[in-house]
C-alpha cells in the first residue's frame, strides 16, 4: 500500500458540526426505526453523505466464520438486485479483518494494494477506490462491521477517523438498544400468546369444574330418591308393618337404616358442596340462639368414644345472632362429629362466646350491626395436626392421611364443606392445632345480620 499525500485538514469547529450531525442522524434513525435492521439502513442513509462515502453497508454475524449483509445505500442499481446474496468471510478483506481484529482497518488505495487485487475489478465496476471498515460491537463482542466505500484515494485526516469512530460506536450502542428492544418485543409477543394459550386452559379448568359440580349435584341428587326408598322400607320392616321381625333380623335392620343415614348425610353433602360452587344454595336467615343452635348439633352428631368427657360451655342467657339455622347446626355438626373422631379419649369442649369489634369489612357493616362476632369454638385434646398440615385439612376430598387403609374414615368433604358454608354466610372457620395435644376449631359469624356471597 503505497502513500498518498494527506486530505486538507478540516477546521475544528467542521469536524464538530459533522460529528453532532452523525449523532444526531443514528439517533433520528433509531427513534424512527421499527427494527434493528431498520436502524442499520437509516443510519446508513443519513451518516453516509456526511462522511462523503459513495456508498455504504452493514454486515452482521451469520455464523461463527461469514457475515452477511443487512444494510446497504447508493449501491449501484445493477447490482442491487444480489445484495440479498452477499456474503463475507471473517478474516478475509477489510470487512472480515475489522470483525476479526475487532478495529478500525482502514484501505486509503484499493488500487496499490496487491493483496486485494482480486477486489481491483469488483472496485473498478462499482467505482470505489478506498474504503473504511469499522466493528460494530455488541454485547462487547465484534458481531459485524460498517463498511464505506469512497471514490477517491485520499487518505482520512485524523477528524475523519474520529467521526467515523464516532458513527460506529453510536451505531454499535444504538443497535443494541434496537435488539433489545426487539428482543423485548418478542417476549412480550411470546407472553400474550402464553397468556390467551392460559386464558383458554383457564377457561377449559372452570368449564370442566363446573360440569363436574353439575355432575355431582346431580348424581347426589338421583341417589337420594332410592336410597329413601330404602330407608323408607327398612324402617317398616323393623317396625313390623309387613310381619313380625326376630331381635337378631331388628338389630341387623337396625344396622342397614344406620348405614343408609350415613349414607344419606354423605350424599347431602356431596350435593350441598356441588351447589355452593354452582351457586345455587339458598340461604334463609332468621334470628336464632346461638346456644340452641350449638346444643342441636351436638345432639345430632355420631356419639363420642367411651372415654371422651363432653363439656359445654356457654352463657346462661340466649345468644341471639341472625342467620340460616339449619346451616350452623350442619357446621358444627361437622366440626364436633371431627372433634369426637380424632379424640380417642380425654375431652371434647363446645364454648359459645360474643366477640366484640369484629374484623368484618366496611361492606359488611353497612347491612347491620357488626359490632360483635358470635363464636362457636370446638376443642379436643386428640390426635391434633402438624402446622404445615393445616393449609390441606379445608382441601375438598382431602385426608391428611389419604392410603386406602387409614385409621381413620371419612371422605375428606366435612371442613371443606364447613368452611365454604361459614363464607357463604359471611364468616369463616379457622383452627388452631398442635400435635400430639388437641385442635381447637372456631367459627365465628356477624351477630346481627347475614352476608349471601
Amino acid at each position: 500500500m503505497h502513500e498518498s499525500p494527506a486530505a486538507t485538514p478540516i477546521p475544528a469547529h467542521e469536524s464538530a458540526v459533522r460529528e453532532l450531525r452523525a449523532a444526531r442522524e443514528i439517533a433520528h434513525a433509531f427513534l424512527t426505526a421499527r427494527s434493528p435492521d431498520e436502524v442499520y439502513r437509516l443510519a446508513l442513509e443519513r451518516v453516509a453523505p456526511v462522511v462523503r462515502a459513495a456508498f455504504g453497508c452493514v454486515y452482521l454475524r451469520e455464523s461463527d466464520d461469514v457475515l452477511r449483509l443487512v444494510a446497504a445505500w447508493n449501491w449501484p442499481v445493477e447490482y442491487r438486485e444480489f445484495l440479498g446474496e452477499m456474503r463475507v468471510r471473517v478474516g478475509l478483506g477489510p470487512t472480515g479483518r475489522a470483525v476479526a481484529e475487532n478495529r478500525f482497518i482502514e484501505v486509503y488505495d484499493v488500487f496499490s494494494d496487491p493483496t486485494l487485487s482480486d477486489w481491483w475489478d469488483a472496485a473498478q465496476e462499482l467505482g470505489f477506490a478506498s474504503t473504511v471498515s469499522l466493528p460494530i460491537v455488541l454485547s462487547d463482542q465484534p458481531e459485524g462491521a460498517l463498511t464505506f466505500y469512497f471514490s477517491s484515494t485520499d487518505r482520512l485526516d485524523e477528524a475523519d477517523r474520529s467521526l467515523l469512530r464516532l458513527v460506529a460506536d453510536q451505531l454499535s450502542a444504538t443497535a443494541e438498544k434496537a435488539h433489545l428492544i426487539e428482543d423485548l418485543q418478542r417476549a412480550n409477543v411470546q407472553l400474550r400468546e402464553q397468556n390467551v394459550e392460559l386464558e383458554a386452559r383457564f377457561l377449559e379448568a372452570e368449564e370442566a369444574r363446573r360440569l363436574k359440580n353439575e355432575f355431582l349435584a346431580n348424581v347426589s341428587h338421583e341417589l337420594r330418591t332410592p336410597l329413601t326408598a330404602i330407608m323408607g322400607f327398612t324402617y317398616l320392616l323393623r317396625e313390623g308393618h309387613e310381619g313380625a321381625v326376630s331381635d337378631d333380623q331388628r338389630h341387623a335392620l337396625v344396622k342397614v337404616e344406620e348405614a343408609a343415614t350415613q349414607l344419606m348425610g354423605l350424599i347431602d353433602d356431596l350435593l350441598s358442596l356441588a351447589n355452593l360452587q354452582l351457586g345455587r344454595l339458598e340461604v334463609r336467615p332468621e334470628t336464632c340462639d346461638a346456644v340452641a343452635l350449638a346444643r342441636a348439633a351436638m345432639a345430632g352428631a355420631p356419639e363420642p368414644a367411651p372415654g371422651v368427657e363432653v363439656r359445654t360451655i356457654a352463657p346462661d342467657a340466649a345468644v341471639p345472632v341472625r342467620t340460616d339455622p339449619s346451616q350452623v347446626v350442619r357446621i358444627l355438626r361437622n366440626l364436633v362429629a371431627n372433634a369426637y373422631k380424632f379424640t380417642p379419649a380425654g375431652q371434647v369442649t363446645v364454648r359459645v362466646r360474643v366477640s366484640a369489634g369484629s374484623p368484618w369489612t366496611p361492606e359488611a357493616r353497612a347491612g347491620g350491626d357488626a359490632r360483635h362476632s358470635v363464636v362457636w369454638e370446638v376443642e379436643d385434646t386428640g390426635i391434633g395436626i402438624a402446622e404445615h398440615d393445616l393449609p390441606a385439612i379445608f382441601d375438598q376430598f382431602r385426608q391428611l392421611d389419604g392410603s386406602a387403609t387409614r385409621k381413620y374414615g371419612g371422605t375428606g368433604m366435612g371442613l371443606a364443606l364447613s368452611r365454604q358454608l361459614a363464607r357463604r354466610l359471611g364468616g369463616d372457620v379457622s383452627v388452631r392445632s398442635k400435635p400430639g395435644v388437641g385442635s381447637t376449631f372456631t367459627l365465628s359469624l356477624p351477630a346481627g345480620f347475614l352476608v349471601a356471597v
